[in-house]
């Protein structure tokens, strides 16, 4: 009698898993969407903020192209011996 109750329980276990099937599948590709959209929107953000970065990195180049040359030239400077510490 113990192993006919077991195989009822599995049965209608079984019943109830497929009765739902179509509510999870649904579940889960409405997850799945969603994760997606998020991921798609994510990379849009991603580069839009590079292309600021780049955009403000070109406007701003008037400014930092020669800070930078002038820092180099000091580097390159005190490297082969031009000023001398202490």
């Amino acid at each position: 009698m113990k192993t006919f109750l077991k195989v009822l329980l599995i049965i209608v276990a079984v019943v109830v898993a497929v009765k739902l099937l179509p509510i999870a599948l649904v579940a889960v590709c409405v997850a799945a969407l969603l994760i997606a959209g998020l991921a798609v929107l994510g990379v849009s953000l991603a580069a839009l903020l590079v292309c600021a970065a780049l955009g403000v990195a070109a406007v701003l180049s008037p400014i930092w192209v020669p800070v930078l040359a002038i820092v180099g030239g000091v580097a390159i400077w005190r490297r082969h011996g031009g000023a001398t510490t202490a």
